[in-house]
Parts: structure tokens; C-alpha cells; sequence
């Protein structure tokens, strides 16, 4: 490794962010948000959505510290995998914390097209993978059942012996997402500030009184309804002692480390990649006009229990060359990643009126976005899906029945989940007399039934009162809301409400 290299990342090295100020005054606001990364800036943005007032102060520099410090592999596929998720939370639990991640990825699209912010955001497949040195049966009948239990539990899923780019077995699972965390953030403070809310940075926060609710920064003193710690690691806020401690113990933070550097454009698809070793390998890419920029990470190890963090980047970079021999390393940086004594993030409030989240794990995009829409609807007093599921002081997530989408059917994910589930099907030629399916038609995707006299009529499967997908009924021989019971007949008309326009017939 070339000494000169800088420990820099990649994403503060390619987008400045303006300076802010300092907090110069006393304020009366709806919320204060401590900390400007992904949750902090995220729960910002959506309270401001909401007509809230906020405040949000930074110790540091608008972006975070470790916000900078990922690769922004944006996915729901956990470090814990499906079947450990199942054997320790149950069937709908485990559903529970990858719907989770699908609902934070819908979220930061949905504020980039709402926003048009341009920060290199796409939807790509992650590939799990064996180890490109090594591996073992066990590895690849570990990803058969988890990409099994993905598809089971309405993920797009599938298992191949022949990944892509490492020709390894792998599950590839479809939907995920990849980002320049700087650029969407730089965005999102930039429309906190404009519409009577604040952004401040070099702005620590000294103490959190409780009565009346405030923040203390700078000699200033900040009034306000609800408190959202978006640090890292929490601050103690208004929490007693002994429960900050407690929250500390169930904490292991961790070091991962990154190198970047340039290839030929082409030379590695643009997808998401880990593989299965432990501490396992992450790589994916970033476009750039006449290049692209790998991005390749590992080697965690207990924060401050390596002798030499030197030799960390070394290894890292050899396994680096040993997946794409021909990257020009150029930039590598180190970050810490927090890991929970069971898994599963802490999200949620830690005391009345203050809202905290950390252990992200190796899914800090998702679950810091999530982060911040929870602390937005725990603040706007609104019932949350995933509340009991991340409490901190969760007792009730293990085993047990739960009818978990009935209960949050209501939520807005809920109205778009069967978006991120695979069609069917590709082929007409499978479908039997007095069967439907959703299928991918020529690239689109259809609802297709064949009738008692073979004809086949194809129409949109888009619902047309919320836009849900539409499933088929085989006793009734209809298309079936799930979301709001509206029913069609196979040809697309309207049967029973709330819709009151039939489905779209498909244009061939």
C-alpha cells in the first residue's frame, strides 16, 4: 500500500457541503435534532414536511462523521441472515425488519424524486455471495434457504450456482439501491434551512433540561415539544443513568475498513456485492464520467483491539486486487459500525419526549433513513409498524403470533409493498384454464387470466383507488385488492369499491 494515501473518504473527497453557522440565539421550536448525518437530516426533513419547526445542531460538520464513513450499500438484506432472524423472532418479526429496510429504501427514493435531487441514485440487485477463496457447502445451502425464505416471505429473491462477476453461488436479491450519501444530504439540509427551520453546526449539545424541554448549545438555550438524538452513539439527553448504561451494555462497536480506486468503466457491473466470510466483504461502484470507482470494504474488528490498523488496510487492499486485479487504488478510510446483543437496531424513545436509534450494524443507510421516520412519527403521535419491533427496551419480538401486516395495513409503505415483489411469472404458456397471475410481459408487468375457453385478457395490476397491486382471487375468479378491498372482474372491471375506475387493459 502506498503510504501517501490519505485516510479520506471517497464521498467527502467528491462533494463539498456550504458551511452553517453556529447557534447565535434562543429559539422556540416544534423538534431539536442533535446530530446532521442520515438520521438526524432525515428525521429533520420529514417533521419540516410536516409543518414542523426544527432545529437541528451538529457538533461537528453538516454530513456526520460516520455518515461519511459508508460505502451506502443501500439494502434490507441484515448481517443477520433470514433464517437467523426466523429462528430467533419468528416468521413475521423476521419479515418485519426487511420490510423495514424495503420502507426506508421507498423513502429516500421517494424524497429524491420529490426533491429531484441529483445524487447518483439507483436501483441495483445485491449479490451474496461464497467467498471468492474458500467457502464451504454449508455456505451455499445457507444462501439457498435464505434466498427460499426471502421469496416465501414476498421478497424478490433467487439462488444461482453462477453469481454475477464472481462466479460464485449466490442469492441475488432485487430492489436494493446504491447513493452519494453527501450529495443527497447536502440536499436535504439545504431544504431544512429554507422553509423556517434551522440547520446549525460547531454547535455541541451541553445538557438537555426537561422541564421546560430544551437543549443548551453555545450559552443558548433552544425551547422546544420533542427531542430527537440522532448520534451515533446516543447522548445520555434526559435518560437517567442507570438506563443509559444499561442501553450501553447491549452495544459492540466495531471497526470496518474501506479502500476505493478506479477501474475501466465496464469492468464491474454495476451491482451490490457481499459475501459470506465472517468478517465478510462488500464492494460495489460509483459512476464517474470516464471511469468508474470501486468501493470495497472490511476486515471489521472490535474497535481498539488491533495492533496494527496499518496492516488492516493492507489486507484489505490485497483481497481488494484479488476481486478486480486491475483497480488503482486511490482513496481509503476507516468507519465503526455498532452491532446489538441480538441482531436488531435500537430505535425509538429512550425517554418521554426524547427519541434515540443506534446499532445500524452493516445497515446504516436503511436503518438510519428508518431512524428518521420513526423519530417523525413518534413526535407527530403517530402509530409506526416497526415501534415494538426496535423499542430499546424490547421484551416482546421473540416467537409468538403476530398478524403483522393486517395490523399496519394502514401505514403508506403497506400501500406500495407489493411493488417490491417479483411477478409471477414471465411465460403465458403456464397459465391454466381459470387461472390468473401477475406476470412480466414484454418487460411489464401484467395481471394475465385464462378463461374456461383458453383466451387469455391481460390488464394493468395496478389498482386504481391507491395503487396496490392487485392479487387473484382463484375461487372467485377476480382480481383482489389487498390493501382496500377493491375487486375486479378479469377483464378489468370494477366489481366492488372503494374503485371506481376499472384496471387499465394492456396495450401489446
Amino acid at each position: 500500500m502506498r503510504d501517501e494515501l490519505d485516510t479520506k473518504s471517497y464521498w467527502t473527497d467528491t462533494e463539498s457541503i456550504p458551511g452553517y453557522p453556529a447557534l447565535d440565539r434562543d429559539l422556540d421550536v416544534d423538534a431539536v435534532v442533535v446530530g446532521a448525518g442520515l438520521t438526524g437530516l432525515t428525521a429533520a426533513y420529514l417533521l419540516q414536511r410536516s409543518g414542523r419547526r426544527v432545529a437541528v445542531l451538529e457538533r461537528m460538520h453538516v454530513g456526520g462523521v460516520d455518515s461519511m464513513a459508508t460505502t451506502a450499500h443501500v439494502t434490507c438484506v441484515t448481517d443477520t441472515d433470514l433464517a437467523g432472524l426466523v429462528k430467533h423472532f419468528g416468521r413475521d418479526h423476521a419479515q418485519a425488519v426487511w420490510d423495514a429496510g424495503f420502507a426506508a429504501i421507498e423513502q429516500i427514493e421517494a424524497i429524491v424524486n420529490a426533491e429531484g435531487i441529483d445524487c447518483d441514485w439507483r436501483r441495483v440487485p445485491g449479490v451474496k455471495h461464497v467467498p471468492l477463496a474458500g467457502g464451504s457447502n454449508d455456505d451455499v445451502k445457507a444462501l439457498q434457504e435464505e434466498a427460499r425464505l426471502a421469496r416465501e416471505l414476498g421478497f424478490d429473491a433467487e439462488f444461482t450456482d453462477d453469481a454475477p462477476f464472481v462466479a460464485r453461488p449466490g442469492a441475488i436479491f432485487g430492489g436494493q439501491a446504491r447513493f452519494h450519501p453527501r450529495k443527497y444530504l447536502r440536499a436535504l439540509a439545504e431544504r431544512i434551512g429554507r422553509h423556517d427551520s434551522f440547520v446549525f453546526e460547531q454547535t455541541p449539545c451541553d445538557e438537555v433540561v426537561d422541564d421546560p424541554l430544551s437543549v443548551k448549545a453555545c450559552g443558548r438555550t433552544i425551547t422546544c415539544k420533542y427531542i430527537v438524538l440522532a448520534t451515533h452513539t446516543p447522548l445520555m439527553g434526559k435518560t437517567n443513568l442507570a438506563s443509559a448504561t444499561l442501553l450501553q451494555t447491549k452495544l459492540y462497536l466495531y471497526t470496518s475498513y474501506v479502500v476505493g480506486g478506479r477501474v475501466a468503466k465496464g469492468t464491474v457491473p454495476d451491482l451490490l456485492f457481499w459475501d459470506t466470510a465472517s468478517p465478510y466483504h462488500y464492494m460495489r461502484l460509483a459512476e464517474r464520467a470516464d471511469h468508474d470507482f470501486i468501493i470495497f470494504g472490511g476486515n471489521d474488528h472490535k474497535t481498539g483491539q488491533a495492533e496494527d490498523t496499518v496492516r488492516c488496510f493492507e489486507r484489505l487492499e490485497a483481497a481488494a486486487r484479488r476481486a478486480v486485479p486491475s483497480l488503482d487504488v486511490t482513496h481509503r478510510w476507516s468507519g465503526q459500525v455498532i452491532e446489538t446483543n441480538d441482531g436488531l437496531p435500537f430505535i425509538g424513545e429512550s425517554s418521554s419526549r426524547q427519541f434515540a436509534a443506534t446499532g445500524y450494524a452493516g445497515n446504516g443507510m436503511t436503518f438510519g433513513t428508518l431512524a428518521g421516520m420513526m423519530a417523525h412519527d413518534a413526535c407527530t403521535g403517530r402509530k409506526n409498524p416497526w415501534q415494538e419491533l426496535f423499542d430499546l427496551g424490547r421484551t416482546k419480538v421473540r416467537g409468538g403470533a403476530w398478524d403483522y401486516l393486517k395490523e399496519n395495513v394502514d401505514y403508506p409503505y403497506y400501500m406500495i409493498r407489493d411493488r417490491i415483489v417479483g411477478p409471477q411469472g414471465t411465460s403465458l404458456r403456464a397459465l391454466q384454464a381459470g387461472e390468473g397471475k401477475v406476470l412480466e410481459v414484454d418487460g411489464e408487468r401484467v395481471a394475465a387470466s385464462r378463461g374456461a375457453d383458453g383466451r387469455v385478457t391481460m390488464v394493468s395490476p395496478v389498482c386504481t383507488h391507491m395503487g396496490c397491486l392487485v392479487e387473484w382471487n382463484r375461487a372467485e375468479k377476480t382480481w383482489d385488492c389487498p390493501c382496500h378491498g377493491s375487486r375486479f372482474l378479469p377483464d378489468g372491471k370494477v366489481l366492488a369499491g372503494p374503485a371506481e375506475t376499472p384496471l387499465e387493459p394492456h396495450k401489446a
